[in-house]
């Protein structure tokens, strides 16, 4: 299954412009200036980070999420999946999978949390198949060295 076909997953790879993240910044940053940021606030500039290709910008919207999570109950609900889709994007694919499991746990029926699983297994997969690849590309390269050692002692 492609991203095409997971809709409900596209926050996966869809971004913010920069001049639409730069207004979630301005807000965030006026208000820590005031020494008192709304959550609200802290979630909208967490949220655009997460969306972010940058991967600086994905570890700083975790963390404020992170912190949300922990210090507003209330909001858990919405933090779990832009703390999965994160981590996700981070490619910490265990966090991801953890994040979004606890939010199919309380809403089994979210269409977003379920194609975000989706996307987080193929992830998997893929870095399964990419770790295989690599093994097999090093024991082929260690039998090659060990099959030339061989000729080069037989030769002596």
């Amino acid at each position: 299954m492609k991203i095409a076909e997971v809709p409900y997953a596209a926050d996966a790879k869809v971004s913010l412009s920069y001049d639409e993240l730069q207004v979630l910044r301005t807000q965030y940053e006026k208000e820590v200036a005031q020494t008192h940021v709304t959550t609200q606030t802290k979630f909208n500039y967490a949220w655009g980070l997460v969306k972010s290709p940058v991967r600086e910008h994905q570890v700083e919207g975790v963390q404020l999420l992170a912190d949300i999570y922990r210090s507003e109950p209330t909001r858990r609900r919405e933090c779990l999946y832009y703390l999965a889709l994160g981590h996700y994007k981070m490619g910490n694919y265990d966090e991801a999978k953890s994040f979004n499991s606890r939010l199919l746990e309380r809403e089994p029926a979210n269409l977003q949390a379920q194609s975000l699983d989706i996307l987080i297994d193929q992830a998997v997969k893929r870095e399964g198949y990419i770790g295989m690849a690599i093994a097999g590309g090093a024991a082929a390269v260690g039998t090659l060295l060990l099959a030339g050692l061989v000729r080069r002692a037989a030769r002596k």
